[in-house]
Formats: C-alpha cells, structure tokens, sequence
C-alpha cells in the first residue's frame, strides 16, 4: 500500500501557486472493470428488457452467498428494499393495514439518528413516527446506552431501524441485547456497509430483514438497485409480490393487497452481477485510502472516523474527519448556507469543503442528523440522559450533549475515490494541511 508522502510539486511552489485537479476528484464515483458491459448486452441480446432474467436471478443467489443468508431479493432501490422491510416488520408486529392506512399508523419505531434521510422515509410511508437515537463516538452510529433510555420512555415500541454510517459496523451485539430485552425487532439498514463484517459475519445479516444498496457511489454500484436480505422464504416471497404490484396467481391482473413496482431491472442487475466479483478489490482500495490519510493528518489537531478495530471490519466507503474542538475556527451554519472566520492554527468543516472545491476535489459535510432536519424537528429525540428536546430554557442552562449535532459540527467526509491515486491524495492532504496554517 502506497503510504502518505508529501508532494515535492506542492512543496516546490507552494500552496499559493499550487493548480487545481484538471480532472475532478470525487467523494465516490462509480468503478467500472468492463465486465458490466458483457452482462448487460447479454440481456439486449436475449430481449429481457425488464424486471426479470438471468442477471435478477444470477446477483440474487451471488449476494445471498456473498452475505451468508438464504434469500434475496433484487429492488429498485435500497430505499424501496428498506421500505418493504420495515412494511413487512410493522405487518407482523400489528397485522395487515387497511389499503389506505401503513402498517405503522400509530406506532413509533426507533431509528439511527445520523443518516440518510432514506433510512428513516420509510417509516413515513407506512405511517409510523420515528424517534431518533443519538449517536455514539466510537463507531458513529446508534448508541445503545441512548437506545436502552428509549426504552424507559417508550415501553411499547418494537421496532428498531438500525444504520451502519460509511460503511462502519455498529455496536451490534449491545444492541441486539437492547432489543431482546425489549422483545423488540430489528431491521438492518446496510446500505453503506455491504462487505464490512462484524465479528467476521457480514452486515446485513443481523436483523429479522435487512438491506444494501447499489447507488451510483456505493462500493459496488448499479447505477441504483437494492437487495432486501433474509434467511425467511416466506419473507422473501412476501417482498417479492409486494415488489411487483402485489399481483395474485391468475391469469389477468388481480390484486388483495397494495404494491408496489419495486423489482429490480434486468439492466441494472447485469451491471451489479459485474461488479460483484471487485467487491474485495474495492474494499481493499478504500481502506488504503483511508489509512493513508490517517497517515498524513498525523500532527494535526484531527482524527478519522473511528470503528472497533477488535471486533469489525469497515468497507472503508467514506473517509470522513473530525476537526478537534479547540482546533475549530468560528463557524455558523443556517439551514442552507454557513459562513466562518478563518483562525491562524484553525479550521473549520466549512473551510476545509471550500478550500477543496477551490482545487477541484469534492468532499461533504457529515450527514445532517434527522433530528435537525426540518421535516423531522417535531419528532422524538433521545440521548444517553433522556429525551433531547425542551431541555434547556432561558432559566436552565441544562446539560444535554448531543453527540450527532457535535459530529455534524465538526466533521466532514474526504474525496474518497477508489481510482484517485496516491499522488493525488498526498495532494489533497497538503491541502487539508494548508487549512490550518
């Protein structure tokens, strides 16, 4: 693995001189090998242009073995996946929904609170509230000490919505405990993470349904698509009508239940089907990238998202940074905009995504926690000290710590492109450097 070096072009005429990237360098941009191409002519030449073939059954059966469960089943999405996963959960914990009614109405379900909003979505479709669990600093993902505080207030929930942020495993095994000693169920949203491994058992498998994607930047893409993983045949079955308009055995179009057109395209499963055998090629490339930055930000008042080094092993999808408080410069966000004041020795998120936009490379910030969203402000929020909302007033100071809106603040994911090469991101560190000059 190439190590972290400066570059002697960067030092020879200085950041002030130094030329942006001629050829963009992205967050995490789709890896082709070629052999996408032969899979997907294959189904131009056999004429199954649709949402059944060869390739929607060949990636089934690749990543059923790939993740060691018994079915699954080839989405759209891995939003749609997470949607008939939560549905199918909310059907058994309360029965069948009226057509026009989710199988949630009136329920709250508990769900990671730093993520993307299409985890937490689908318990809006089928009419649930979601209640947010705040995050914990050793993996960024759902804390179980917060989870098991949800529990105290909100005996009667029984469904668990957990993520596994960039592709870090969470803390499943006090997790799972939380949600055994509640009688709760959990469904796994794995999105990011397919090919990490907890405990050496992969992702994905740990809850009673489960899901990964293949968006245009995951580590193996479809340009979309999405797989919902159980070891149930009847679930699979279940979510495979639902997936295809519910439609009953029968030789015109009959229906008893709601569906949905969720299956996954031939096309887009030919592409999936190529990339699956560079899955490990991509995981051992991210990793590098990652590690090679921890290398180079060596010195500086930062760190790189963390994992549990003894019992997971990331996929490594997004590097991602947190600037360390007394090193944070002055920085103010509004719901669309931030503004900051560069500090001599200080930095900032704010700076550091500009600073790289500046020289063509692309970063982001870490992803907004659904408790400050505006759409989900009104919902429940829970921290390791109870309910995170009303806490404080103009009498009470209060002592809430909001580990995800503290994350939000200070973190920022780096340009972490399997095909940008060592020079580059030597590059792009000495840039990061230069930030806190």
């Amino acid at each position: 693995m190439a190590q972290y070096a400066p570059s002697g072009e960067i030092h020879r005429i200085g950041m002030d001189k130094m030329k942006p990237f001629e050829k963009k360098i992205w967050l995490s941009s789709p890896t082709m090998h070629g052999d996408e191409q032969k899979w997907v002519n294959d189904a131009f030449e056999k004429n199954w242009i649709t949402t059944a073939g060869e390739n929607v059954n060949s990636v089934e059966t690749l990543v059923a073995e790939k993740i060691g469960c018994k079915y699954a089943v080839a989405l759209s999405c891995g939003t749609g996946a997470l949607h008939l996963a939560i549905k199918l959960a909310g059907e058994k914990l309360y029965g069948q929904a009226k057509p026009n009614a989710g199988t949630l109405q009136g329920h709250k379900v508990f769900c990671s609170d730093m993520t993307f909003d299409a985890t937490v979505n689908p318990v809006a479709y089928e009419d649930g509230e979601a209640v947010f669990i705040d995050t914990e600093r050793d993996t960024w993902n759902m804390d179980p000490v917060a989870l098991e505080k949800a529990f105290d207030i909100y005996p009667d929930v029984k469904l668990v919505v957990l993520v596994h942020l960039y592709g870090t495993p969470a803390k499943l095994d006090e997790i799972m405990d939380v949600c055994k000693k509640h009688g709760a169920v959990l469904v796994e949203d794995a999105a990011e993470s397919f090919g990490a491994t907890y405990k050496g058992k992969q992702t994905g498998t740990f809850g009673s349904g489960n899901i990964i994607s293949f968006n245009g930047n995951k580590i193996i893409t479809g340009s979309s698509g999405g797989m919902f993983l159980t070891d149930r045949k009847a679930d699979a079955d279940k979510v495979r009508k639902w997936s295809t308009q519910s439609r009953e055995a029968a030789p015109w179009y009959q229906h008893e239940e709601i569906g949905y057109n969720y299956r996954m395209s031939n096309i887009i499963a030919g592409v999936v089907r190529g990339q699956m055998p560079y899955l490990e090629e991509h995981i051992a490339q991210k990793k590098a990238i990652y590690m090679r930055y921890k290398e180079g930000f060596k010195g500086l008042p930062v760190h790189m998202n963390p994992y549990d080094e003894k019992n997971s092993e990331p996929n490594f999808w997004l590097s991602c940074m947190i600037v360390d408080r007394e090193a944070m410069c002055k920085q103010v966000r509004g719901e669309q905009d931030a503004l900051y004041i560069s500090e001599s020795g200080k930095s900032c998120p704010t700076e550091i995504l500009e600073t790289l936009a500046k020289y063509n490379a692309e970063g982001r910030p870490i992803w907004k926690p659904m408790h400050m969203q505006p759409i989900y402000r009104m919902n429940p929020f829970i921290t390791v000290n109870g309910n995170g909302r009303g806490q404080t007033n103009a009498y009470i100071a209060g002592d809430l710590e909001d580990v995800g809106a503290d994350i939000f603040e200070r973190g920022l994911c780096l340009p972490s492109d399997n095909k940008m090469t060592a020079e580059e991101q030597n590059k792009i560190i000495e840039i990061i450097r230069s930030c806190f000059d």
